[in-house]
């Protein structure tokens, strides 16, 4: 299966002011030389604790943000390209769910007019077939039909969740990025959204980025897993593989603050307090230990 995203030495750096006035300037590389494929149809889970570059990585790649240099290409075109016409191809067929449900959506903006506004702005359906497009997309997402006309705030936090998916959707995309979807979603309706997600993906051929920090979800959804530390990827394999058999110490710490500790495999003989992991040096890079399973060891 061709590879639908590819992202080639991608660096973001951010200058971050300190002092009393600011006159000190520090260079924070949020994103630093991050290389992977995503295929067409998959998911890859991409991991990491607070602060270590999932979201900015997520945000390069679809051109929310300009990297400081790099490449993405999303179906062989550059995202950075600077033809429009490019540009607007690659818009319709790479979108976002972000995190916040609440903050997301427009409170102003009935959910028909947040469902039809990318319809609308690439010009998909004509007037006449735009309600049958609407009903489609509440269809898809599991909302009924008479809800076009409500607002945001008669809705349940999983049901905006829903019209955020839905409005993903709209402009009939390829790939999607989740960044942190589902984690402010109590436990039973992140289940559904979940499921609802891969329901849509063998139903439309998705491909997702998912952005988590929560590794038992990421187990469940994805088909790859990329662990990133201080802006870089340290181990990027299958999710059994990443599970069964992590290499790198971070991923091993990952893991075991993050899963439960009931399956043999997981029972990672590492000391998460008395173990100091050190960034990645620049000079290991990632290794193939085979099957796809890369590490910086």
């Amino acid at each position: 299966m061709s590879n639908i995203v590819e992202v080639k030495n991608l660096t973001k750096i951010f200058t971050i002011s300190k002092g009393l006035f600011g006159q000190k300037k520090t260079e924070v590389r949020a994103v630093d030389d991050v290389d992977f494929e995503i295929k067409g149809g998959s998911s890859l889970g991409l991991v990491g604790e607070s602060g270590s570059g999932k979201t900015t990585c997520g945000r390069l790649i679809l051109n929310l943000i300009k990297p400081d240099r790099g490449e993405v290409l999303i179906k062989g075109i550059d995202v950075y390209n600077k033809d429009k016409r490019e540009i607007k191809k690659v818009r319709r067929g790479a979108q976002i769910i972000f995190q916040d449900p609440y903050n997301s959506l427009n409170p102003r903006m009935s959910i028909k007019d947040i469902l039809l506004e990318g319809v609308r702005i690439h010009k998909l359906y004509d007037k006449k077939n735009e309600d049958k497009r609407l009903g489609e997309l509440l269809e898809l997402v599991g909302l009924a039909k008479s809800d076009k006309d409500k607002y945001p705030h008669q809705f349940s936090g999983g049901q905006r969740q829903r019209v955020a998916i839905a409005r993903a959707l709209s402009v009939e995309p390829e790939f999607i990025v989740c960044d942190e979807a589902v984690s402010s979603l109590d436990m039973s309706i992140r289940a559904q959204i979940l499921n609802l997600l891969k329901q849509l993906q063998k139903e439309l051929n998705l491909s997702y980025l998912f952005i988590s920090h929560d590794l038992p979800l990421v187990e469940y959804f994805c088909d790859r897993v990329a662990v990133m530390y201080q802006g870089k990827i340290v181990e990027i394999a299958s999710a059994n593989e990443i599970y069964s058999n992590p290499l790198h110490p971070y991923t091993k710490i990952l893991l075991q603050a993050g899963l439960a500790p009931e399956p043999e495999t997981r029972k990672l003989k590492i000391d998460v307090k008395r173990f100091e992991y050190k960034a990645p040096d620049d000079d290991i890079p990632l290794r193939d230990y085979g099957e796809g399973h890369l590490a910086k060891v």
